[in-house]
């Protein structure tokens, strides 16, 4: 019999991947050059003045789903109306200072730039074309204000006309629907908590879990990309908001109770040190129930283990007399929480693959997801939103955009006009990462390419097309070129080089006029501005990669510090905004060329103290209300401690092994404290300080050796 290796098997589905890929790249191209075609056929027949910038909304607006293209069309849309009623307020206001009236349009797109790098949702596209629809159709209009709102008028209707066609081409011709990305990528992302979870169960701590927690970050985030273009999907029903959150906010606490299941397991594995056999006894079994491939039976088993789990950790803290004896409890509580957070992700994930209704979902949702839904809404994704980082952003973008404002009308260039529309485009549409400037050069080398086939186009092919159908024809070899390769992300940009640039330069408008001496000149603003673009964009616009993470990393310290002193209460929310910070931190790393081997477990730490910090500091506030004088002295102990923690992650603190080793102690020291005392919340207080122990690092977890 012949037999396949795991070699092969997988050059076979790297192979189909890619045809895939291909095949999708394809229609994607052969779809936008029919919208293309098709709106600038409605274009010519409507007469607006400059029918090309229809094909270039196309190819603007149009994305790889149904979904995506909606979304994106509609946020168009509403960009450019805004944008153009924007430039018809400013421009006629400056009429005898073209200067000024350049400075209050840079700062109109920067002030789009900056609203769109808060908001980091696809609606931000909508922040982004206010500012590039400013750009495009104000720059240009400085010098004869009078015509700006019939410009601005036109410049909409064309627009328009694109929006519609790309929406309605990519919504019914063979629609390459969200929603089955969505879950596809849903079920990987289970599958890696899954994984991430037996890791844990293992009491695995080395590079295995951390790429196993880091790829579950980076999952959730692209997951949430993914769904924010859910709505405006063509589909008779979409998944919930609300389910799509608890789904979130329970992978979200998986990324770190993973780790607090690990080090437990870790810890009272140490040494000559064995875990009961009860407890050993559920860890396998909840291996097992891991790597079972029967869903349904799975949900039997879970609720089974969860029980056992909950009944053992009682059993455990009511017989406690050693500190292992509590740290053993601890982990049941753990392992309860973790088998209950993957039970409840399955069955919300099998609800979103069902596509059911709100009604639906109450009716077969698991328990303790119901009472998450009684005590509150969902938090779902929280994006890390930093004004400080998108001012300065935001104002690079604006000294980039008056200099060059500065130079047109110091030298009077007749072009100038179109090249700072161009240097603000550029702005607008490439700001929105740390270093704009690569991303411009694609965007440039593409250009280069568009120009010398448009001038061929122009020149030599165009002038002898006589018909519609004729014209289609010869433009589609170039146009579904680039359309597949705007449809593969390494190139994306590359390819907007080239479909922005042929529609304009070769003159594609409701009748041919060939003008090689103007299509030069405005090859040279292009180029003028895309090449200055990239200069005051790497001088005013990029954050070295090494202050980002920096900067990261620090508010990650100042927001631990409050959680310690009990500010941002919510524990959801608190998780999820962590969470986004790591999945920030991956790329950035990446692109470090420094080392930076630490930085995404800090993080980890940060997210696993302020956790703990903060429910300590809400359950020891509970108890300072009470009457008794014990519980009294117990709180005043534990804000002290809580001070203390707070005071480790201040600015300009430097720990050193003495310091961690103090707290430790005062740590030990309150837990017996608790331990002795008729405290009705004892056996909570005891958890949290376990858990705030084993966060703030390794010593927690050698201290247990000694302890028992």
């Amino acid at each position: 019999m012949r037999t396949h290796s795991p070699s092969n098997r997988l050059l076979t589905a790297t192979g189909i991947a890619l045809l895939r890929t291909d095949a999708d790249a394809l229609l994607f191209s052969a779809k936008s050059f029919a919208a293309a075609m098709l709106a600038y056929y409605i274009a010519l027949r409507a007469g607006v003045p400059k029918p090309s910038w229809a094909i270039v909304t196309v190819y603007i607006v149009s994305q790889t789903s149904a979904g995506a293209s909606l979304s994106r069309g509609v946020y168009r849309f509403a960009g450019t109306i805004v944008g153009a009623a924007a430039t018809v307020a400013i421009v006629p206001c400056f009429v005898n200072d073209p200067l000024v009236c350049s400075v209050v349009l840079a700062g109109w797109i920067g002030l789009c730039l900056y609203l769109s790098l808060l908001d980091r949702t696809a609606r931000a596209y909508a922040f982004v074309l206010s500012g590039y629809t400013a750009s495009l159709i104000g720059f240009p209009g400085v010098f004869n204000p009078a015509a700006i709102f019939d410009t601005a008028s036109v410049r909409v209707q064309e627009i328009s006309i694109g929006i519609l066609c790309a929406v309605l081409v990519h919504r019914f011709v063979l629609p390459k629907r969200m929603t089955g990305q969505f879950t596809a990528k849903l079920s990987a992302t289970l599958r890696d908590a899954r994984r991430l979870a037996g890791d844990a169960l293992h009491g695995s701590s080395g590079p295995e879990i951390r790429r196993d927690r880091d790829r579950l970050a980076g999952d959730l985030l692209a997951l949430q990309g993914l769904a924010g273009h859910l709505p405006y999907d063509p589909v008779p029903v979409t998944p919930s908001r609300e389910t799509l959150h608890l789904i979130h906010d329970r992978l979200a606490r998986l990324l770190p109770l993973a780790t607090e299941v690990a080090d437990r397991i870790h810890a009272l594995r140490s040494g000559d040190r064995s875990l009961p056999d009860e407890l050993a006894a559920l860890l396998d079994e909840a291996g097992h129930w891991l790597a079972a491939a029967d869903a349904a039976g799975r949900d039997a088993v879970a609720i089974r283990l969860i029980d056992r789990a909950r009944t053992l950790r009682t059993r455990i803290a009511g017989e406690a007399v050693t500190a292992g004896d509590r740290l053993a409890a601890n982990l049941a509580g753990h392992l309860a929480e973790l088998i209950g957070l993957l039970h409840e992700c399955d069955r919300l994930g099998r609800i979103v693959v069902r596509s059911s209704a709100r009604t639906a979902i109450a009716a077969t949702m698991p328990p303790d997801a119901a009472s998450h839904r009684r005590a509150g809404r969902a938090t779902g994704y929280v994006y890390h939103r930093d004004p400080w980082m998108a001012a300065r952003s935001a104002l690079g973008a604006v000294a980039g955009i008056v200099i060059g404002c500065a130079f047109w009308i110091w030298s009077a260039w007749p072009e100038g006009g179109l090249a700072v529309s161009i240097l603000g485009v550029c702005c607008a549409l490439f700001g929105n990462v740390d270093t704009p400037a690569p991303n411009v050069v694609k965007y440039m080398t593409g250009s280069l390419v568009g120009v010398a086939v448009s001038l061929v186009y122009g020149f030599a092919i165009l002038p002898r097309v006589t018909d519609f159908a004729g014209l289609a024809a010869v433009l589609a070899p170039a146009f579904l070129v680039a359309g597949s390769l705007q449809a593969r992300p390494p190139t994306t940009y590359m390819a907007l080089g080239i479909t922005l640039t042929i529609p304009i330069l070769s003159g594609l408008g409701a009748s041919y006029a060939g003008d090689f001496a103007g299509s030069l000149n405005s090859v040279v603003a292009l180029f003028a501005a895309t090449g200055f673009a990239v200069v005051s964009m790497s001088l005013f616009q990029t954050i070295p990669v090494d202050a980002a993470i920096g900067r990261l990393l620090r508010l990650n310290r100042r927001d631990v510090r409050r959680r310690a002193l009990g500010g941002a209460p919510d524990e959801a929310l608190w998780t999820s905004l962590m969470i986004d910070r790591t999945a920030l931190l991956l790329p950035r790393l990446r692109l470090s060329g420094a080392s930076h081997p630490d930085v995404l477990d800090d993080t980890l730490h940060h997210l696993r103290v302020g956790h703990a910090a903060g429910r300590l500091h809400r359950a020891i506030r509970h108890l300072d209300g009470n009457d008794g004088a014990s519980d009294g002295e117990i709180a005043h102990d534990g804000f002290e401690l809580l001070t203390a923690v707070a005071l480790r992650f201040g600015p300009g603190y430097r720990a050193g092994p003495s310091d961690a080793t103090a707290l430790h102690r005062r740590i030990e020291a309150l837990m017996a404290r608790i331990a002795e005392s008729p405290t009705a919340g004892r056996a909570l207080l005891l958890d949290l300080l376990i858990d705030l122990r084993f966060a703030l690092g390794p010593g927690g977890a050698v201290a247990w050796e000694t302890d028992r």
